[in-house]
């Protein structure tokens, strides 16, 4: 080892090599690996091997597809074999639900580019002879399927990372590792120290503690998993005979909760059982390697008894051997990627347990990251910013623990998990679970998604991808705001406040539009250096030199993360994530005006308090904030107080209330409300692929103010007009509405994506959000989304359905 380097990747599995791999390809050759023990020995060399691009998030999905694709490569560059089947593969469903699931995956590919087929059973059998027909109901071929060889693989990774000058250390554990005063890192290992100016931790099974080296708890859970090897199987031996030595296709049983593949003349078989057994849950011992955990089927029973039903030549074949080893996971199931907020140049991927499918994207995203300062791609559903400092090690346990088991499961959209909760709640939650609040889950914080009509406690809802029995629940909610007054808890937004002298110029660098003035607030979007959304929120500000700014709860963490990267050396600006400590509540409807001047002591009149004002004022007993908006798009407020005063605001409000009818409203139904204004929403419409006029959001952007984050990215692509447009659309003849990530397709050709949608219940209609090609826009007929399966005629839906002026909403 030399006495420093530009970066140092700290694990030899899988995903550590492919960092290393792609920092070289990134220019950087005066990079270090350093592994404890041998290549591979943590989880990489006891793994499956299997691929595919599967995965819930579609940006995900891309990854996946790119790290497969990029075998090929790296045996180019290496000349070493990753022993690389792509066989392609059958995913098998026995429940309509499940067959609903495999559609929309079909789907999906489609404006993805991955060639997926729906087939009938006797095609499954075709091309994977060991199933019972009789156990199925659907079936979908993707190509994109096969294993290769772990030990290889990464091999390869780390033999192409040395050819472009990457240096690797083994048998050399890490013991500290500290920041030192000019924010580099020192490295402490057994063989002597080092410094570095990145360091990218990608322990695998210890992936937590390194993180423990440098002060912090990363999320994430090693969990013990079992897969059987078979003796030779007869079936197998005349699949490859028949098929000129071709391997039997890799096969996922959702039913079965299991994944099988080739292994020599017999199969493989794995599962992931409901009652998981986490391995080493607080520490991880150093001292192990290439070792296994004793066989026992007993656990694994239920699941294999079901694999040997559905494919029945398991039943007649013994078992060769057991490979019982652990893997680590992240709470989600998904990667933990990127930098960590308040470390100067420290970088994570970790809980990559897909890393023969995922390793080479976390390895691409992570290294565009670390040299060009942006992954270059949509990564938020593996950044490590996903999770707060909520997700600590018992989260993590219970989390990672429902996740296992459920690695094969449906997740319905209107699906809430119940590991780890209540967790995060406000001082409203009793009282809304005495109204018959059923509970969604945001950023660990419990809010409510609807209530029920005769305040049941504890309601329930049955689970599926079309209407539910809340639908006319939630529209009821929805016809309150729009016909009288609706009461929203908003507790759930993330809340900053910004102070200091250099703290309006400072915000006027990073967001996109001009800063308000005293007592008056904004929409502002925020964006990257290359022009991208990462972020929209309401600017407000209260006075000269304090400001506040609202936005997504579940972005908390991410940006506060890119806020702290970019505040000034001399201390003149202050940022503070408020959390609960200040919470809100929302007055929308017709209504909402005179419900307020009951509360309020001063002149609550358009001419006192206009559209888009803020004032601090008292509401009876209570001190308040109070800002003339609402994102139902009705006449409202956004009222924000001190946590302690929430309980009594709340009473008043419900009082003053009565006479008109007021309900409470849950997050269903405003999203629902916000569909009828064609307003875009965190994560769905606003994410860093697409650029603010992409997104309709060019009109809050001032370009013609001082240089900001993104300017002149943003400018071209206002002269350019950018490449795609968000639109709407309504949908006619559906008893189903869109969830997202349904293809668009114009006459007959799939050109587009949708991101989010549902049943505006004001206005009576099935709406869908999403992006089209930007040539397309003018176009008013030929428009078509598919939802389950089935093919439905969308309409371009250019105004929006309710107070199309803004008249309403201003008045």
């Amino acid at each position: 080892m030399k006495s420093h380097y530009r970066a140092i990747v700290i694990g030899g599995g899988v995903v550590g090599c492919s960092v290393l791999y792609h920092l070289t390809k990134k220019g950087w050759s005066d990079i270090l690996l350093i592994e404890r023990d041998e290549l591979t020995s943590g989880s990489t060399w006891h793994a499956a091997g299997g691929f595919h691009t599967l995965n819930g998030d579609p940006n995900v999905a891309k990854l996946q597809e790119y790290t497969i694709k990029l075998y090929k490569e790296i045996e180019e560059v290496s000349g070493h074999s990753t022993g690389i089947n792509v066989t392609g593969g059958v995913m098998l469903v026995s429940t309509p639900e499940r067959l609903d699931w495999l559609k929309m995956a079909h789907a999906r590919n489609k404006y993805l580019g991955v060639e997926t087929r729906m087939i009938s059973i006797d095609e499954a059998a075709g091309h994977f002879p060991l199933m019972d027909k009789s156990k199925f109901l659907g079936a979908m071929w993707h190509p994109l399927e096969g294993h290769l060889d772990p030990s290889g693989t990464t091999h390869a990774y780390a033999k192409a990372a040395r050819v472009n000058g990457a240096e690797i250390v083994r048998k050399n554990r890490v013991l500290e590792t500290n920041q030192i005063e000019n924010g580099q890192w020192q490295v402490v290992t057994e063989q002597g120290t080092v410094t570095c100016e990145h360091l990218i931790n990608a322990g695998g099974l210890w992936g937590r503690e390194v993180g423990r080296m440098a002060g912090i708890e990363i999320p994430a859970l090693c969990m013990a998993h079992q897969y059987l090897i078979t003796e030779e199987m007869e079936e197998v031996v005349a699949y490859n005979k028949a098929r000129n030595g071709k391997k039997v296709v890799h096969c996922i049983d959702f039913d079965g909760e299991i994944y099988m593949r080739q292994e020599g003349k017999g199969m493989l078989m794995g599962t992931y059982e409901p009652n998981g057994i986490p391995w080493s849950p607080k520490e991880a011992p150093w001292d192990f390697s290439t070792e296994l955990l004793p066989p026992d089927l007993d656990q694994i029973a239920d699941n294999l008894e079901r694999g040997f039903a559905h494919h029945p030549a398991f039943q007649k074949t013994g078992i060769k051997n057991v490979i019982h080893g652990p893997f680590a996971f992240g709470p989600d199931g998904n990667p933990l990627v990127g930098p960590i907020r308040g470390l100067h140049n420290y970088w994570v991927a970790c809980g990559v347990m897909a890393g023969f499918s995922q390793g080479g994207g976390v390895g691409l995203a992570l290294s565009n990251w670390i040299v060009d300062g942006d992954p270059g791609f949509d990564v938020w559903a593996m950044d490590i910013a996903r999770y707060g400092s909520y997700a600590n090690m018992a989260f993590t346990n219970a989390k990672v623990r429902e996740n296992y088991g459920r690695r094969f499961r449906i997740m319905f959209p209107n699906e809430e998990l119940k590991a780890a909760r209540p967790l995060h709640t406000t001082p409203l939650y009793d009282r809304y679970r005495n109204m018959g609040a059923f509970f969604g889950v945001a950023y660990g914080m419990e809010v409510p998604l609807w209530f029920h009509p005769e305040g049941k406690v504890d309601p329930a809802e049955a689970v599926t991808f079309r209407r539910s029995e809340v639908f006319d629940i939630v529209g009821d909610e929805c016809r309150a705001v729009r016909n009288s007054v609706g009461c929203l808890d908003t507790s759930g937004y993330a809340k900053y406040e910004i102070a200091g002298p250099g703290a309006e110029g400072w915000l006027s660098h990073m967001l996109a539009n001009k800063v308000p003035s005293v007592g008056r607030m904004t929409l502002a979007p925020m964006l990257n250096h290359a022009g991208k959304l990462i972020g929209d929120f309401s600017l407000v500000k209260a006075a000269d030199e304090r400001f506040y700014i609202f936005g997504s709860g579940a972005a908390e963490n991410y940006h506060m993360r890119w806020f702290e990267k970019h505040l000034p050396a001399d201390g003149s600006v202050k940022v503070r994530a408020l959390g609960l400590e200040l919470c809100g509540l929302s007055i929308a409807g017709p209504n909402a005006r005179k419900m307020l001047a009951k509360l309020a002591d001063e002149d609550v009149s358009t001419a006192a308090l206009p559209f888009m004002a803020f004032r601090e004022m008292d509401l009876g007993l209570v001190p308040a904030m109070v800002g003339r908006v609402s994102f139902t798009g009705s006449l409202g407020y956004e009222i924000w107080v001190k946590a302690e005063y929430l309980a009594t605001l709340h009473t008043m409000i419900m009082q003053a209330g009565e006479e008109f009818g007021i309900k409470p409203v849950g997050g269903r139904a405003l999203m629902s409300l916000r569909l009828e204004k064609n307003w875009g929403t965190w994560a769905r419409e606003y994410r860093p692929i697409y650029g603010p006029y992409e997104a309709g959001l060019g009109r809050f952007v001032a370009l013609s103010k001082n240089d900001f984050i993104g300017r002149d990215a943003a400018a071209k692509e206002k002269e350019d007009g950018g490449k795609r447009a968000l639109t709407v659309f309504t949908i006619q003849g559906s008893d189903v509405d869109v969830i997202g990530d349904e293809p668009v397709y114009h006459d007959g050709n799939c050109v587009g994506w949708i991101t989010s949608g549902g049943y505006a219940h004001a206005a009576g209609k099935s709406v869908a959000m999403g992006y089209i090609p930007r040539q397309l826009v003018s176009e008013s007929n030929g428009f078509e989304i598919e939802i389950l399966g089935q093919i439905y005629k969308a309409t371009p839906q250019a105004e929006p359905l309710f107070d199309a002026d803004a008249s309403l909403m201003r008045a």
